[in-house]
């Protein structure tokens, strides 16, 4: 598959694509005799990785070493569950950060929907 059909697949823009394969964020992608990207399974599911764990926000530098120990082997295995495990509590505490945030709309809401109901003015925070 072409870099433009990788970007695409995965909307995302073909000098991304070359931004994290330069800096580690892709492992180097397999390449044509003629040094053109020819993008495979396994280097698209690189792809979708890096899309997601950035999606999630895991910093470009936390995702460059989780890359890095891959290519490491077998051995650095205990380091990448760490490096996911720390990911996804920083993760969980964003989703009760977002939760919480939502009860507090969704009771705002409520008053003022009580409010406008009842035809009562009062000045609410």
């Amino acid at each position: 598959m072409t870099i433009k059909q990788v970007s695409e697949k995965y909307d995302i823009s073909q000098d991304t694509l070359r931004y994290y394969e330069r800096i580690g964020v892709l492992p180097p992608v397999t390449r044509t005799a003629g040094g053109i990207r020819d993008y495979t399974e396994k280097d698209l599911s690189w792809v979708s990785l890096a899309l997601c764990m950035r999606s999630a926000g895991m910093p470009i530098e936390a995702l460059t070493k989780y890359v890095k120990l891959c290519m490491e082997g077998d051995s650095t295995i205990p380091a990448r569950l760490d490096l996911l495990c720390e990911q996804r509590g920083k993760l969980v505490r964003q989703r009760d950060q977002i939760n919480e945030t939502l009860d507090r709309l969704n009771h705002k809401i409520e008053l003022y929907g009580e409010a406008v109901d009842n035809g009562v003015k009062q000045s609410w925070m």
